[in-house]
């Protein structure tokens, strides 16, 4: 490996860490958005997302706005947002790829095996660990918008069902 390539690989690492500790410590200011309605969820949600492996509210937000605004695009702003906040986690297995060929276990065999398929299952089913998933993707070298359109389909489903559950919820009180 060139020198090159390790600060750039050194580079995406610190980003991601630096995106994700500005989001974690602004964390109590980014619950606010919400007030802004689609714009907020979306921000929430993506921000939300760009931390790695310590999250944001951002279920609480997509279930308590789709009792408030129209659930299907609660769901989808979500959606996108939470895709594009993905973004950090993968930098970093991309960065971490060119420094070492580390294993993560069964994440990386599924995501292997089932590439982006893969990347939708996990981005939809409630999982707190889908920061792995970005991670081996990076690592993987999936294409970086071939991961961004699997997190965003994946999300945006789980989304619009959880803002359609916040607006049964609601319509029960």
């Amino acid at each position: 490996m060139k020198l090159d390539d390790k600060y750039k690989a050194v580079l995406q690492i610190l980003a991601g860490i630096a995106i994700a500790a500005l989001i974690f410590a602004f964390s109590d200011k980014i619950a606010e958005l919400q007030e802004y309605g689609y714009i907020g969820v979306f921000f929430v949600s993506m921000f939300s997302a760009a931390t790695i492996f310590i999250h944001a509210p951002d279920w609480a937000v997509v279930i308590t706005m789709g009792g408030i605004l129209n659930p299907y695009l609660v769901g989808i702003v979500a959606g996108i947002g939470s895709g594009i906040g993905e973004i950090t986690g993968y930098l970093v297995g991309s960065g971490a790829r060119e420094l070492s060929d580390t294993k993560l276990g069964k994440y990386r065999d599924f995501i292997k095996k089932y590439g982006v398929a893969a990347v939708f299952v996990l981005a939809f089913i409630p999982n707190p660990l889908f920061d792995v998933a970005g991670l081996v993707a990076g690592a993987l070298n999936i294409r970086i918008w071939k991961f961004i359109i699997a997190c965003i389909l994946g999300r945006t489903l789980r989304y619009i069902l959880l803002a359609y559950f916040g607006a049964w919820a609601l319509a029960q009180f």
